[in-house]
């Protein structure tokens, strides 16, 4: 005789929402890890979900935002952000592996409303890596740091055996205060709020992707790597209702936007007509098959806002060099909880899923 299951109750049914799909094929299945948990997907994900949040389970942690957020007794909050940065190739249009660990650890900070002051790198060097390549790098990383208003405090270097690594591997981990009245996190979409973007999307990737070998893809395009925190202070003069901030890197706008509608149990729908692509980075992508929601961003960032200050922060943004573009491409919605929607320039509508796999490898 078969028994009955229990339909699960309306909350419970919100919190399945909330948590998201895992990968197609069970992670308990997969012996080993392969490139798509880089990927910044839904293998990603899944793979953190079921391994390192249990492991290392605490409160800061389970708000799964781009830094954690801890609370002093007299100093405040500080937020402490760790990266680790492989790119190929090292050098690339626009930036380069340096520039990357720097902006990519500042602007993590910067999406939780602190401003970033002190960082850490490591750096794992391949045996045969030319010294001066070694020395260009460092000073991408010093003129960065200036350029963001931080200090490199401390590091750490070793050395791997020719064939053990590729090149040059870098981890940065970096600390900034939050001000006192600001509260942002993945949790905080509300429904009415409005989805700003500060630029166009795909530029790094379209950029990283020109400079590999072996792909005939001519463009003058290049990466958007720049630091966010100036853009960022400038949003919060205008106004303090900023709600949600995150930097679509791995796996683009599209997943940043699912990872946000699942924590905050909302559903937010995007104009396809509003979002910004340069022509050479949607020919790029046609080209080759890519969509540019999930192309590889490194100096864009995307706030979500109440719609009361929305035009005051647009109008900040644009203020700005990085956030010139800025624009509004969508809002939140109550439902369907935890789904992103697009809804096309012929009128229909489509949801919007993470990327499922790997898309581009060592991008950032």
């Amino acid at each position: 005789m078969k028994q009955k299951a229990n339909k699960p109750k309306r909350d419970e049914q919100k919190s399945m929402i909330v948590q998201g799909p895992v990968c197609p094929r069970p992670i308990e299945q997969r012996e080993v890890i392969v490139m798509g948990h880089g990927s910044g997907g839904k293998m990603t994900r899944d793979l953190i979900a079921r391994y390192f949040l249990p492991a290392f389970e605490n409160p800061p942690l389970m708000q799964e935002d781009d830094s954690a957020v801890v609370q002093l007794s007299e100093a405040g909050r500080l937020a402490i952000s760790t990266d680790g940065h492989i790119v190929d190739p090292i050098f690339f249009p626009g930036g380069d592996i340096g520039r990357l660990a720097v902006c990519g650890t500042v602007n993590d900070l910067a999406m939780v409303g602190a401003q970033p002051q002190w960082l850490t790198a490591s750096f794992i060097l391949e045996e045969g890596l030319p010294i001066s390549t070694v020395e260009r790098v460092a000073q991408s990383m010093r003129a960065a740091a200036e350029e963001a208003g931080v200090m490199i405090v401390a590091g750490d270097t070793k050395v791997a055996e020719r064939g053990k690594a590729d090149k040059i591997f870098i981890s940065t981990t970096g600390i900034g205060h939050i001000p006192k009245g600001r509260d942002v996190s993945g949790t905080n979409a509300r429904p009415g709020d409005v989805v700003i973007l500060s630029g166009s999307l795909g530029d790094h990737g379209v950029a990283v992707l020109a400079e590999r070998g072996g792909l005939a893809l001519e463009t003058t395009i290049k990466s958007d790597l720049a630091p966010l925190n100036k853009l960022v202070e400038a949003m919060f003069a205008a106004g303090s209702a900023i709600h949600v901030m995150r930097d679509p890197t791995r796996g683009g706008l599209a997943t940043s936007l699912n990872e946000i509608s699942q924590q905050s149990g909302v559903a937010i729908a995007l104009d396809e007509s509003s979002i910004p692509v340069r022509p050479a980075v949607k020919a790029a992508c046609e080209l080759l098959g890519f969509d540019p929601l999930y192309m590889a961003n490194e100096g864009k960032l995307v706030a979500i806002v109440s719609p009361e200050e929305a035009d005051k922060i647009l109008a900040a943004m644009r203020a700005t060099e990085v956030g010139a573009k800025a624009c509004s491409i969508g809002e939140v919605m109550e439902a369907p909880a935890g789904r992103v929607l697009l809804r096309t320039a012929i009128g229909a509508t489509r949801a919007i899923y993470m990327l499922a796999g790997e898309m581009l490898p060592r991008i950032c």
